[in-house]
């Protein structure tokens, strides 16, 4: 920009200079050492500006739970740097909406009413952003197009026909290069400068138009509040809503259905924000319209969302439970459904080294079935498969809460009692022999088929102790042998004359 423009702008009388509230404001905002104190000293000389402030505090852009009934409760709650930011918006717009002399209807009105939703879609885009200076945000929205208000006074003849011929905002920012040099923008940050505004307003008005990319997320919110704007101000609200998405979303990486909540917010604030700048601003019926599509669509993806997350979690738990049952079929015998042997070493290292940890007895059983060898040489293995199914779940079912039982191999089962001293680990085994004994186990076509068993117990604690899990293990396969060679049908415990009688014969 030309120095006799910059010269102009700083010269010309028509555009008039922050009033001295204002600049008492600009001053306490750079000033390092300001406090509420100071600020709510200045506001307070401007009664209009007071009441401004306090209408802010109260409406939805802070929605305060508690109602602020003077500036000594308002400025605490937005805190500083709101208040200087907000104090300072407030107090230029006032000094700038004196320019139209058509009352707001003419072009000066016009374009105030776009600057002040510039700052309500500055605000919300930095909200959606995650930008905490949402007030400096809504003040450099609001400034952004300041620069317009100063050509049309300092280039009175040229700039109101490059107004009249651009039918939008990237054709006027076209024909100012062309034909001028410069953009409003760079008419703008000149005037900030001026001003002596801070250096962020002064930065973001200039970046607004600029062909590079924004330096930061707020210029970037900044430089795309007008592309939001020209939704309300656009002739084709649709084609404005995908032009600002598609700019929206490749600047902010901001998709559609977030895209679409920041519209729906500015629809809700534009009452509040228009009514504390004094314009008066309506949603035309083609957005409104545009905003209740998108809110039929965002219920629209709520619902789906909510129906593909039910579906995941239902995926999620069968598969869990899928997972489970896997997990616990390569725990168990593929034919009985007891534990395997691997599984068994697993348990039994488990409960060997708790009861050498806690000092307490455990008793294992070793069963092996009588003659089973006979029944698959008479019935075949068929037969012999499910009277070792039928035994073992009959096992099972009859032995007490706690007890683990576990196929060892072919017709060898185990019985793993933790707390159980021998001679009750005796006991119950002897019932458990009894019991089965007398349960049929198979039905062929000429009879029923029983089955006996010969047991060793061994038991670690008491009298005994053994080293590992193996010892153990071994201690009672080797009763077991002395349980056969006695007769059979019968349980021996390892301890001197623990036998217990063998079960009645069965006919």
């Amino acid at each position: 920009m030309s120095p006799e423009l910059i010269d102009a702008l700083a010269q010309c009388r028509n555009l008039p200079s922050p009033p001295g509230i204002a600049m008492r404001v600009i001053e306490l905002a750079q000033d390092p050492e300001a406090d509420l104190a100071s600020a709510a000293e200045v506001i307070a000389l401007d009664m209009a500006l007071s009441a401004r402030m306090l209408r802010i505090a109260n409406s939805p852009l802070y929605a305060s739970r508690r109602r602020i009934n003077n500036l000594g409760q308002a400025l605490p709650m937005l805190g500083l740097n709101a208040t200087l930011q907000l104090a300072l918006g407030l107090s230029i717009s006032q000094c700038l909406q004196q320019q139209d002399p058509r009352g707001g209807n003419g072009m000066a009105g016009q374009l105030w009413r776009r600057s002040v939703l510039n700052a309500l879609a500055a605000r919300q885009l930095g909200q959606a952003c995650g930008v905490r200076r949402t007030e400096e945000l809504m003040l450099a929205g609001l400034l952004q197009d300041i620069g317009i208000l100063a050509l049309l006074q300092v280039e009175s003849e040229r700039y109101p026909q490059l107004l009249a011929q651009a039918d939008s905002n990237a054709a006027l920012v076209r024909l100012e290069r062309e034909q001028l040099g410069f953009t409003h923008a760079d008419a703008g940050a000149a005037v900030a400068s001026e001003w002596n505004l801070p250096q962020y307003l002064v930065d973001a008005i200039a970046a607004s138009e600029s062909t590079e990319t924004p330096a930061d997320t707020f210029q970037a919110c900044v430089a795309l509040s007008r592309w939001l704007s020209d939704i309300w101000f656009a002739d084709d609200a649709d084609a404005a809503r995908e032009t600002a998405l598609r700019q929206t979303d490749a600047q902010l990486h901001l998709a559609c259905p977030r895209f679409d909540e920041v519209i729906a917010q500015i629809d809700e604030l534009l009452p509040d924000i228009s009514s504390l700048f004094e314009v008066p601003m309506l949603t035309p019926a083609r957005v409104a319209n545009l905003i209740e599509h998108a809110r039929e669509l965002a219920m629209l993806r709520t619902l789906r969302e909510q129906q593909d997350l039910m579906l995941s979690q239902q995926r999620a738990l069968e598969l869990e439970q899928r997972a489970s049952r896997m997990a616990e079929l390569a725990h168990r015998d593929a034919l009985t459904g007891v534990l395997n042997r691997r599984q068994l070493e697993v348990v039994l290292d488990h409960e060997f080294a708790r009861a050498s940890r806690d000092d307490t007895p455990l008793s294992l059983a070793f069963i092996d079935l009588d003659d089973f060898k006979k029944i698959n040489d008479m019935y075949g293995h068929l037969v012999g498969d499910e009277v070792l199914r039928a035994f073992a779940g009959k096992l099972q079912q009859t032995l007490r809460e706690g007890d683990t039982v576990a196929r060892f191999g072919g017709e060898e089962f185990i019985v793993l009692m933790p707390g159980t001293p021998e001679d009750v680990a005796l006991d119950v085994m002897r019932r458990l022999l009894a019991t089965l004994a007398a349960t049929p186990m198979h039905t062929l076509q000429d009879g029923t088929l029983f089955v006996t068993f010969s047991a060793g117990v061994a038991t670690h604690g008491g009298y005994e102790r053994f080293a590992d899990m193996q010892e153990l293990l071994k201690a009672a396969d080797d009763v077991v042998y002395r349980s056969k060679n006695q007769g059979r049908n019968r349980v021996i415990a390892r301890g001197p004359q623990r036998e217990a009688s063998p079960a009645p014969a069965v006919s």
